[in-house]
C-alpha cells in the first residue's frame, strides 16, 4: 500500500522539521517554497564581501534541533556544528553600567558584584525560572498541548498554578525576587525571543532565562544558514522532494477535508495531508479564502507579535567592547515596550539588540572589518502604515544612540548596508503584518497560547510556525514541526488517514 502523501507549504524551520520527521516516519513528503532557497526567516545575504545572516543569530535548546536528526537515525553533529557562546549577553546602559551574562556561577557572581545596587534574589529567581521551564516542558511543550484543558491533563489545578504563576505578569514575577534595576531590565528583556512585553506577558515567560542559562546559547559554526543547509541535506537523504520557486496560492478543500494545493502556475497537487508553514492568519485569508470578517476575528485573537527594523551593516573597523550578543538598553524599558505594544508607535528611545557575529567568526567579513546586525523592535504593520521617512528617522535615532553609547563614529565606518522593514518581512515570508515572532504573548489575551496545530474545519490540515503553539523562536517552531508530525503519524497508525480520491 502506498504511504500517505503529505504536502508542506513553506520551507521555514517549522516546515522543514515537520517534513523531515514525517519522512523519517515513512510518509511521502513534498515541500513547496515560494523563495529560491529553504530556511524561511533563516536566510542569508552575501554582499560586498560580507556574509549576513538575515534572520536568527543564535539558538537555544539545541536538543530540540538534535531530535530532528535522531528521528531519522542520524547524528546532528555529522551535518552541522554548534559553538557555545560565553558570555551569553553583554548589556550596556546609558548610565555607563555594563554587565555580562554568564551561565558559570563564579563568573556571574563576579559580574553581580560590579552592580551599584543590591543583587540579592538573583539565584532564587533562577530557581523559580527553572521550575517554570520544567513544568512547561512537561505539561505543554513535549505533549504538544494546544489548550489549557490539554495542559491540565495529568496535572492537578494546584500543580498548574504552582508551575505557571498565573496571577502575575513576567515583570511582576521578576520583581518578586530582584530589586536591582539593571538586572530587572536584563531579565525582562528575555521576552525579546517572542517579540512581546514583559509588562503584559504572563509570568510563565520567566522560563526563558533558564532555557538559555540551563542549556546554553549557541551559534552555528560558519554562519546560521548552515543549519538550513544541514536540513536540506537531511531531506535529500530521506527522499523529500523540495520545490523551490513554487508559490502555493490555494489550499483546495472539499467538504471537511483539504484535498491538495494549487500553485501559482495553475498546477494542482493532491494530498492526504497538508501542512502549512504560512502563518495562520495569512493562510486563512490567502490560501483558504475565508471571509474577511472571520479572518479579522482570528487576527484579533492571534495578535501579531513585534516586528523590527532589521539593519545589517558591514563596517571597516572592529569595536572591541562588543561581544557576539549585545543589548543597548533604553533609559526606561517599560516606556519603550509600552510604545511598541500598547500605543503601536515607533520608539523614541529603543532598546537595541546588536549581534556582532564576527567576534566568533571573523571570516564573515574582510580582514579588520565587522558585521553588525542591529535590531530594535517595532510594531507590526499598522493601519495606516508608517512612512519611509518614519523608518529613516528611527534608523537615525538608533545609530545616534549606539554612537553615544560607545560605538564611536559608527556611521562613518559603514561600507555596506542592508535593511529589512516589516513590509519586506510580510512580502518575503508572508508573515502576518510583517511580525517577526508570530503571535504576541499576553497574560489576559491568550496566556501565551497561540493557534492550534490542527485546523478545526479540516482535520487533515495542520499548521506549523510562530503563530502556532508553542510559538515563535527557532526551537519552538522546530518543536512544533515535530509535534505536528507526531499527530499525523498517529492518525496514520490509527487508520484515520484517507486519500482525497476516496471521497472521505
Amino acid at each position: 500500500m502506498h504511504p500517505p502523501h503529505v504536502l508542506v507549504i513553506g520551507a521555514g524551520l517549522g516546515g522543514l522539521s515537520a517534513a523531515a520527521s514525517l519522512a523519517a516516519g515513512g510518509l511521502e513528503v513534498e515541500v513547496f517554497e515560494k523563495n529560491d532557497r529553504i530556511g524561511g526567516k533563516l536566510n542569508l545575504l552575501e554582499q560586498d564581501g560580507f556574509s549576513l545572516d538575515l534572520g536568527p543569530s543564535i539558538l537555544i535548546l539545541p536538543h530540540i534541533f538534535r531530535r530532528v536528526f535522531e528521528r531519522a537515525g542520524r547524528r546532528m553533529e555529522d551535518y552541522v556544528h554548534l559553538q557555545e557562546l560565553q558570555p551569553q549577553w553583554r548589556c550596556f546602559w546609558e548610565d555607563g553600567t555594563r554587565l555580562d551574562l554568564h551561565p558559570d556561577v563564579a563568573r556571574m557572581e563576579a559580574e553581580l558584584a560590579t552592580l551599584p545596587g543590591a543583587t540579592r534574589g538573583w539565584w532564587s529567581f533562577l530557581e523559580y525560572s527553572r521550575e517554570l521551564y520544567r513544568f512547561c516542558d512537561r505539561a505543554y511543550l513535549q505533549p504538544g498541548a494546544d489548550t489549557f484543558r490539554e495542559v491540565l491533563a495529568g496535572h492537578t489545578l494546584g500543580e498548574v498554578v504552582h508551575g505557571s504563576d498565573p496571577l502575575r505578569t513576567m515583570a511582576s514575577g521578576i520583581a518578586r525576587y530582584v530589586e536591582e534595576p539593571h538586572l530587572r531590565d536584563m531579565l525582562g528583556f528575555f521576552i525579546k525571543y517572542v517579540g512581546s512585553s514583559c509588562y503584559d506577558a504572563p509570568a510563565l515567560m520567566n522560563l526563558l532565562p533558564f532555557s538559555q542559562l540551563g542549556y546554553g546559547l549557541w551559534y552555528v559554526t560558519g554562519g546560521m544558514y548552515n543549519l538550513a543547509r544541514a536540513y536540506d541535506r537531511l531531506l535529500g537523504e530521506l527522499g523529500v522532494r523540495v520545490h523551490l520557486g513554487s508559490e502555493v496560492v490555494r489550499i483546495r478543500t472539499e467538504g471537511p477535508r483539504a484535498t491538495g494545493i494549487e500553485l501559482a502556475d495553475g498546477r494542482f497537487v493532491a494530498a492526504d495531508y497538508v501542512v502549512s508553514n504560512m502563518e495562520v492568519v495569512p493562510a486563512h485569508r490567502h490560501l483558504l479564502g475565508e471571509p474577511e470578517d472571520r479572518v479579522r476575528r482570528l487576527e484579533k485573537r492571534l495578535e501579531p507579535a513585534a516586528s523590527g527594523l532589521v539593519l545589517h551593516l558591514g563596517v571597516d573597523r572592529i569595536y572591541p567592547q562588543l561581544q557576539h550578543h549585545n543589548f543597548f538598553f533604553s533609559r526606561n524599558l517599560e516606556a519603550f515596550l509600552a510604545a511598541i505594544h500598547r500605543r503601536k508607535e515607533l520608539p523614541e528611545d529603543p532598546t537595541i539588540y546588536l549581534v556582532c557575529p564576527t567576534v566568533t567568526n571573523p571570516d564573515l567579513a574582510p580582514s579588520g572589518h565587522s558585521v553588525l546586525k542591529i535590531l530594535p523592535h517595532i510594531p507590526s504593520i499598522q493601519d495606516p502604515p508608517f512612512s519611509a521617512s518614519d523608518y529613516q528617522a528611527l534608523e537615525a535615532r538608533v545609530l545616534d544612540k549606539l554612537e553615544r553609547m560607545g560605538l564611536e563614529d559608527l556611521k562613518s565606518h559603514v561600507v555596506t548596508r542592508h535593511v529589512l522593514l516589516p513590509e519586506d518581512l510580510e512580502r518575503m515570508y508572508r508573515s502576518n503584518r510583517g511580525a517577526i515572532y508570530g503571535v504576541v504573548s499576553h497574560r489576559t489575551q491568550n496566556f501565551a497560547f497561540k493557534g492550534p496545530k490542527r485546523s478545526r474545519r479540516y482535520p487533515n490540515l495542520y499548521f506549523v510556525g510562530g503563530s502556532v503553539n508553542p510559538g515563535g523562536g527557532t526551537p519552538m517552531v522546530t518543536l512544533c514541526g515535530q509535534n505536528v508530525a507526531d499527530r499525523i503519524l498517529g492518525d496514520v497508525a490509527s487508520g484515520r488517514a484517507a486519500h482525497p480520491s476516496s471521497g472521505a
